[in-house]
């Protein structure tokens, strides 16, 4: 079976939940992942589909006009301040239309907290049939494959994995030989992107090319296809690439449509990331 794509939400936040659906159809994604929860850092791009009844109702009739699917929903963050108890309503929300699994990712450095709220996270996931998957950013307290791989291995929760994000993975200079030491039933999908060469030292420039910044596939230094190589043939090809510019100047249709496009291109040369 040929991979399949999905649209991750942060590609471009400016769609609403109906809005990503119809443009995924359009541009040949099979999946969208939703930004359902608010990160606090930014004010805009969280759409609170357990709150809204319109809007949610909105997404589930874009699901059944266009056939595809929500994958998943992010981010539940790990933080001091945060009971994941808060979560419950917008875990249900992505129940109801079919989501797959949530990602989350860890900011506080209290490790006994932080393991004790992921491990309740992940059982009031399971409850509604969803996974977990753990996300370590490069400018977070959970930085690198080994310090997720360390979280799993201790919560020991049947529904959890792992999610890597291909800029992450890099800026975190994680080795391929790392990834494929790994357990693969930890691994669903991958966020896949391109960027510079040079990683930054410092956090902002880091935070910068994460969130706004980040380059198509084939066109930067990462070592996509070797990454995807070394995951299960499953797993999910999920687009995660906001250039802030690149929608600025050519729009946000032209900006998600060369990210598939783009990627499909660079994959015709590594067929054996293409096909399950």
């Amino acid at each position: 079976m040929p991979r399949k794509y999905s649209l991750a939400h942060l590609t471009h936040l400016g769609w609403t939940p109906p809005e990503m659906i119809r443009y995924a159809k359009q541009f040949g994604y099979d999946y969208v992942g939703l930004r359902t929860i608010n990160p606090g850092f930014q004010s805009f791009g969280t759409y609170d589909l357990a709150a809204d009844a319109a809007l949610f109702n909105e997404t589930k009739a874009a699901m059944e006009e266009t056939g595809v699917r929500v994958h998943d929903i992010e981010c539940a963050k790990i933080a001091d301040g945060i009971e994941v108890k808060s979560y419950e309503a917008a875990i249900e929300a992505a129940s109801r239309l079919g989501a797959k699994t949530m990602v989350s990712s860890i900011w506080t450095d209290n490790k006994d907290f932080y393991l004790d709220q992921f491990a309740k996270l992940c059982e009031l996931a399971e409850s509604y049939g969803l996974c977990v998957d753990l996300e370590f950013v490069t400018w977070a307290n959970v930085a690198t494959l080994q310090d997720a791989a360390d979280v799993l291995k201790t919560v020991k929760c049947r529904n959890a994995g792992m999610l890597i994000d291909t800029l992450h993975f890099y800026r975190s200079r994680v080795s391929v030989e790392e990834l494929k030491n790994c357990p693969t039933e930890w691994f669903r999908y991958v966020h896949i992107c391109d960027a510079p060469e040079e990683i930054p030292a410092d956090t902002e420039s880091l935070i910068h090319t994460g969130r706004d910044a980040r380059e198509y596939i084939g066109e930067g230094a990462i070592d996509v296809a070797g990454i995807i190589k070394a995951l299960p043939d499953s797993v999910v090809l999920a687009i995660e690439l906001p250039h802030l510019q690149n929608v600025k100047d050519y729009g946000a249709e032209a900006h998600v449509k060369k990210c598939i496009s783009s990627a499909k291109e660079y994959f015709k040369n590594y067929k054996e990331c293409l096909n399950g």
